[in-house]
């Protein structure tokens, strides 16, 4: 039994009301557009651990595989791989420094707003050029008949990968990396990331792990960024631990972020220029002791089950009482962590109520009684950025490990999943 402090037991306290007033109401609720309507599609398959997408108008669809690596499906369905990780066969060209382990390797893609003119793409990808390693944002030109790139430029170096392995739970290297990667209306480029299971990340001014990061397509920090005073001028927001959702809203542009939770209580935060999201697994903090390798994340008992409000209250994700002004999230999962990786905004009269709605992928882990909980949620929002309603799609397929979630030109939500496939969700009558 866990015996708390005056401090914990109101931090407990606070986390049941805010799993109750963010999280259990909304989930029950089960209203919204008939989703049985849903066509489906498989789009590509026999993928190896595919982890993002980005689409051109046409349909050009261009995506990531963790371990192999970045490829683009043409409008008619043929694909050309076009750079791969070290050791990988068929690829145009491949980048020797490039490597996978554990949850580390290829990850979020983006076209430039301009790649019409300019031919740009955007990929995040573990390196092994520095020692440490690190998690790198390259920059490719696209030759014109989208068989190869060139011109690579690494636009952002210096995101921390963890070497080595630790005592927790997925404790090897390669953990918490964020990945994500998205331009925002206005063209400015984001990168989300995570805290490597080192307890000093989150709250660091100048390690950029648990930030999300705002910059240009050279890498140089937005102008509007606002961080607090000494920190990197690259950090939009900070206090993270492993964002891997980005979604930005369609009528106001409001970033809206997506992230992990320790064995309980994934968020959606609705991202404030400069914020704190909360997250501070160092030991000795919050009326907490000594931790496994001096991180706290997973505690208390952090290799068994427990009530999931007890363990928040242990180890929040969003620290209020010693960040009281931290960013509130509007979203907990019910106080569950399932995986709830990346997110988009649904747009166009065919998805009907869902019009303007946000959807997460959520992944499922189901460690210690908690349900696997793989699927699609629908969440809507008010107009002061509030969750309305969660609705969990009726899907025309099995569950699965949804890691992507993205928005064709079409208008149908594409979604890759670990074990494998990139499906295709339609309405019915488009």
């Amino acid at each position: 039994m866990v015996k708390k402090t005056n401090r914990q037991t109101s931090a407990l306290i606070a986390t049941m009301l805010l799993g109750t007033a963010l999280g259990t109401t909304p989930a029950l609720a089960q209203s919204g557009m008939n989703t049985t309507a849903l066509q489906h599609e498989v789009v590509l398959d026999n993928l190896e651990s595919p982890w993002d997408m980005a689409f051109l108008d046409d349909g050009t669809m261009l995506f990531t595989e963790k371990c192999k690596g970045l490829s683009v499906r043409m409008p008619d369905g043929t694909v050309n791989a076009l750079y791969g990780m070290s050791g990988s066969e068929g690829y145009a060209a491949t980048g020797d420094d490039l490597f996978c382990e554990g949850q580390a390797g290829m990850m979020g893609v983006a076209f430039d707003p301009d790649f019409a003119e300019n031919r740009r793409v955007y990929v995040y990808s573990t390196s092994n050029m520095s020692d440490p390693h690190t998690n790198r944002l390259m920059r490719f030109e696209v030759s014109e008949d989208f068989t190869s790139v060139s011109n690579r430029t690494d636009i952002v170096d210096d995101v921390p990968y963890k070497m080595e392995a630790s005592d927790h739970p997925f404790g090897g290297p390669g953990a918490h990396n964020g990945g994500r990667v998205r331009f925002d209306e206005s063209g400015a480029l984001w990168l989300t990331t995570g805290d490597n299971h080192n307890e000093e990340v989150p709250q660091s001014p100048t390690m950029m792990g648990s930030k999300v990061i705002r910059i240009d397509t050279d890498g140089n920090a937005h102008p509007d960024n606002s961080p607090p005073e000494g920190f990197d001028p690259r950090t939009f927001t900070y206090g993270h631990r492993n964002v891997q959702g980005i979604a930005f809203h369609p009528e106001t542009g409001t970033p809206i972020a997506a992230e992990h939770g320790p064995w309980h209580s994934d968020e959606i935060t609705v991202l404030v220029n400069g914020g704190n999201a909360g997250w501070d697994p160092r030991d000795n903090m919050a009326g907490r002791g000594d931790c496994p390798d001096g991180y706290c994340g997973y505690m208390p008992n952090q290799g068994e089950g427990m009530n999931r409000y007890e363990r928040a209250a242990f180890m929040p994700m969003t620290d209020f009482e010693t960040y009281p002004d931290a960013m509130p999230p509007i979203w907990t999962n019910n106080g569950w962590s399932q995986g709830t990786s990346s997110a988009a905004f649904l747009e166009g009269e065919q998805w009907g109520d869902w019009d303007g709605a946000m959807v997460v992928g959520i992944m499922g882990i189901g460690f210690g009684g908690t349900p696997i909980g793989q699927r699609i949620d629908v969440i809507e929002l008010t107009d002061d950025m509030e969750v309305e309603d969660v609705t969990e799609m009726t899907l025309p397929m099995d569950s699965a490990r949804f890691r992507s979630v993205v928005l064709g030109p079409d208008g149908s939500l594409y979604t890759a999943v670990d074990e494998g496939q990139i499906h295709k969700l339609t309405p019915g009558g488009m």
